[in-house]
């Protein structure tokens, strides 16, 4: 054997090793790969069934939805009739209860400016025994 030859024997034994250990890397990254695509397969299969439930979901909140936007729109009628039934009942009954309440309290004050001339005839009035000038 000549020096070329035990030369380019070492050389092929460095390459196999080379191979070898770069071989070993590559078979990591496979079972990596593999295991991320199951695992990819798996989050596809369980999202189906999450899709389906959010879409039901979703289904039953429109649902919700529509009886809320019913209710709102007749609670906006009932507002507007209350509204209407202010409106009116202010326009014919206020002006009567307001005379009627002018009437009133001119009336007590019209009694109790009759009744004073009787009190200070009797030279007392009737709060605490005392005159109209504040002596008793």
């Amino acid at each position: 054997m000549s020096a070329v030859e035990v030369a380019a024997l070492i050389a092929s034994g460095a390459f196999v090793l080379l191979v070898v250990l770069l071989a070993i890397p590559l078979i990591k990254l496979g079972r990596t790969l593999d295991e991320a695509t199951t695992a990819i397969r798996k989050t596809y299969e369980g999202g189906a069934p999450l899709l389906d439930g959010a879409n039901t979901t979703l289904s039953r909140v429109n649902t919700q939805l529509r009886r809320v936007d019913g209710i709102t729109s007749n609670a906006c009628m009932v507002s507007s009739n209350v509204s209407a039934l202010t409106s009116l009942f202010t326009a014919t009954m206020g002006g009567p209860l307001v005379k009627t309440a002018a009437f009133t309290y001119g009336l007590s004050k019209a009694i109790k400016a009759r009744r004073a001339p009787k009190e200070a005839v009797n030279g007392r009035s009737r709060r605490r025994g005392r005159t109209r000038r504040g002596r008793p």
